[in-house]
């Protein structure tokens, strides 16, 4: 499964997905298929800075949409997802990192 285009206004500010940034994704082939278990999440950074993730699913009575994200969701959410498009400091440069 790819990104589909998306453009939602969510209080009051606009998200696209044609114009923001992809930075992970679960859409990765398992030997059978790209979805998994039918759905898939897509995590966004806007031009601005903003973040959001692009649910997407093929099941029956359940929508596609968008949910802004705060930061530390975003981080936590780019942590979980397995196919990194960019890496962690492209997409969180504010982030400081520090040895463990």
């Amino acid at each position: 499964m790819y990104p589909k285009l998306m453009n939602v206004v969510v209080n009051g500010k606009r998200y696209r997905t044609d114009t923001a940034f992809l930075l992970a994704s679960d859409a990765i082939w398992d030997g059978r298929n790209w979805e998994r278990r039918g759905r898939n999440i897509f995590l966004y950074k806007t031009q601005k800075g903003n973040y959001f993730a692009q649910y997407q699913t093929k099941r029956r009575g359940e929508q596609d949409y968008l949910k802004p994200l705060e930061p530390d969701e975003a981080i936590q959410l780019f942590e979980q997802l397995p196919k990194k498009e960019v890496d962690f400091s492209t997409a969180f440069p504010y982030v400081t990192i520090e040895d463990a």
